[in-house]
């Protein structure tokens, strides 16, 4: 082999190299984003509540301050955990979510402790990009030129009815 031929084809060594770099620095880029949001799930600590037997009290201490409290019927504590995959230029798409619900009775004791998963999560649609409304419908002109003659109307300070 003569010099100039292993000079090129060092050059496609490095070519090569580079390129293969460029690539692999790359991947990491096209990874999914898990992200945890809300409680972290601990089954050992869940599976400990027990009803009849612990309080809001042993609940407390055992899983920490619920995600929400139900505001009205039955006193219940939940705690919401939602794990998030994203790939670049996507939307957040649920992986993983878990709820568990601990209801209380009258005495502050546990009555019941359900849990439910992604199987009661309701997906909203949006209906296009306008929010029906109800009323009547008013053109740019009319909304442009609508209130004429309104300003000073009977009834207003300065209005023309009701003046001594």
């Amino acid at each position: 082999m003569n010099k100039a031929s292993l000079e090129k084809s060092g050059a496609r060594k490095l070519k090569a190299a580079v390129l293969l770099a460029g690539m692999a620095a790359m991947l990491p880029a096209c990874a999914s984003i898990r992200d945890s949001r809300g409680y972290i799930v601990d089954p050992l600590l869940t599976d400990a509540i027990q009803p009849r037997i612990d309080n809001q009290q042993s609940v407390e201490s055992t899983l920490g301050r619920p995600t929400f409290t139900s505001q009205y019927g039955t006193p219940t504590w939940y705690y919401v955990a939602s794990i998030t995959g994203q790939r670049p230029f996507n939307r957040p798409r649920i992986k993983e979510h878990s709820v568990l619900a601990v209801q209380f009775d009258e005495a502050g004791r546990v009555a019941k402790v359900e849990r439910s998963g992604v199987d009661r999560v309701v997906f909203l649609d949006p209906n296009g990009d306008k929010t029906p409304t109800l009323g009547r419908e008013r053109g740019f002109l009319e909304d442009l030129f609508g209130n004429i003659g309104q300003v000073g109307g009977a009834g207003l300070p300065g209005g023309g009815a009701g003046g001594p």
